[in-house]
């Protein structure tokens, strides 16, 4: 599937050495790094929109809030954004299968970010029709670019151990967050306070800005870029397409039957999708597992991943709520004016990214001097401590939740803390995540545990998605603390197992 996720042949060679270097990197390094973060600007200013947009004009709405959104529950709200969350990640293994099978990651991720600024520019016409059809063509372009940006990122080095490599995905990882933080202060300003469907507009400027300068930047990459690594037979490609019009046939028939007896709700579609959101994660790891050509230390090694896993599931559970139950929070219950100034809530959206830059050095040099010392935490502890940060997190946030109880409108800096501590787990956990998966991959999937490691983000927005589904208020306090208690419970599970999980995981600490 997503093998172009993690490819890195041994001997790529560097297209930018002896020219203009990007901080001492190879030049395409630059192109990578503006085409991500304009990517980003889009994806989060969508992100920022998505969940006020939805509710503006209904009941859930903040009193005096601009009008012409969905007028939906914030129950509705929430399940539609943790399923177009959970598509994104879903959708980059297929993403990185075209890769590998039908365009190369070059081509892929041109078409990738053509699809996302057809979906925002399809997002700014009004109607629910339209809103929907734009979702799911961002969701779609998201997963093609998102499974390839990277893998062209290792092109540009001489393989794994080029010394250079890990601080050119540390440059890139900033663009990620430059992205993220301006998104919500540019796009969420002017869909929140202006026109909804302008500030989606603008997030198809800043994709359309991000793909213009990737085009002219295509010299300074790798060739690898442009190249098929496993093409499709003619065979293999029709028994593809035989098999994509077979379930597109299947779907529309169901579909019309539905819709023809007058019974389709909103529920048809998010609950399948959902349900699919947990069932491809869970038959693509018993797949791996039962597989017999891995050797009885890769299914240990295995084994122990399926720990890391779950962990994970449940921590992007509660950390993409960010988006939904504190942007609703932040919204309806926390005051908007600081030292005078007005501001809109969309800006909340652009605090974690600006805490990870805050954080992120510190981290860096704390592991490194505890590395020093010999008393850097493993990665099973670290795993602990991030299900830990996150369960805390929302412990801290029931306290405004109660404050607001009444009407008062509590301190922004209750959602900073919230935040920051959110941070602090998430550094725990996904930069080392990111690692472990490929230090326990089996030989055979090696190019693929990537993609697996962003099902956990699929399997837990899908959950989220349910869970609003079925009824339950994300925004109670028992909702919440229930999180928050699973999340704390799965840390101590973690740590309490510690030296089973390093042991399963055999030479990988």
């Amino acid at each position: 599937m997503a093998s172009s996720l993690t490819k890195d042949a041994a001997a790529q060679g560097n297209p930018a050495s002896g020219g203009k270097t990007f901080f001492g990197h190879p030049r395409g390094l630059a192109t990578l790094f503006m085409t991500e973060m304009w990517e980003r600007f889009s994806f989060y200013g969508m992100r920022a929109l998505l969940v006020l947009y939805l509710i503006s004009g209904g009941t859930d709405a903040k009193p005096g809030a601009q009008g012409g959104g969905l007028a939906m529950t914030m129950a509705t709200a929430s399940a539609i954004y943790a399923v177009y969350l959970a598509m994104v990640y879903l959708l980059a293994m297929p993403g990185g299968w075209f890769a590998d099978r039908v365009w190369g990651p070059r081509k892929t991720v041109i078409i990738g970010g053509c699809v996302v600024m057809l979906g925002h520019l399809t997002l700014a016409v009004p109607g629910t029709a339209m809103f929907f059809v734009g979702m799911a063509l961002v969701a779609l372009g998201s997963g093609l670019l998102k499974a390839n940006i990277s893998t062209m990122v290792g092109h540009l080095y001489d393989g794994p151990q080029d010394p250079r490599r890990d601080g050119g995905f540390t440059i890139f990882y900033i663009g990620i967050n430059v992205g993220g933080f301006a998104a919500p202060l540019v796009v969420g300003t002017i869909g929140q306070s202006v026109n909804w469907h302008l500030g989606f507009a603008s997030a198809a400027v800043g994709m359309g800005l991000g793909l213009l300068q990737f085009i002219i930047g295509t010299r300074h990459l790798a060739p690898l870029s442009s190249t098929v690594p496993t093409p499709l037979s003619i065979e293999e490609r029709n028994s593809w397409l035989r098999k994509g019009l077979l379930w597109l046939v299947v779907a529309a028939v169901f579909y019309g039957i539905v819709v023809g007896t007058g019974t389709f709700t909103l529920n048809w579609a998010l609950i399948p999708i959902a349900l699919l959101g947990l069932i491809i994660p869970v038959s693509v790891l018993a797949r791996i597992k039962r597989d017999k050509d891995l050797t009885s230390a890769e299914q240990t090694k295995v084994s122990g991943y399926i720990w890391f896993f779950v962990a994970a599931a449940v921590f992007w559970m509660i950390f993409d709520q960010a988006g939904s139950t504190l942007s609703g929070f932040a919204e309806k219950n926390t005051a908007d004016t600081v030292f005078g100034m007005h501001f809109p809530s969309t800006w909340f959206q652009s605090v974690n990214p600006l805490w990870v830059m805050a954080l992120a050095p510190v981290f860096a040099w704390m592991w490194l001097a505890l590395a020093k010392r010999l008393k850097e935490p493993s990665t099973t502890i670290k795993f602990a401590i991030a299900m830990v940060m996150i369960g805390i997190s929302y412990f801290v946030f029931i306290v405004p939740m109660g404050m607001s109880s009444d009407g008062t409108k509590v301190s922004p800096m209750w959602l900073l803390m919230v935040y920051m501590i959110q941070t602090m787990g998430e550094l725990c956990l996904s930069p080392v995540g990111l690692s472990v998966t490929t230090k326990l991959a089996p030989e055979k999937y090696a190019s693929q545990m990537l993609g697996v490691w962003f099902l956990a983000v699929t399997a837990g927005d899908c959950i989220v998605s349910l869970l609003s589904t079925a009824g339950a208020d994300l925004s109670g306090v028992g909702v919440l603390s229930a999180e928050a208690t699973l999340a704390v419970l799965a840390g101590l599970a973690i740590w309490l197992n510690r030296k089973k999980i390093t042991g399963l995981m055999g030479d990988v600490r």
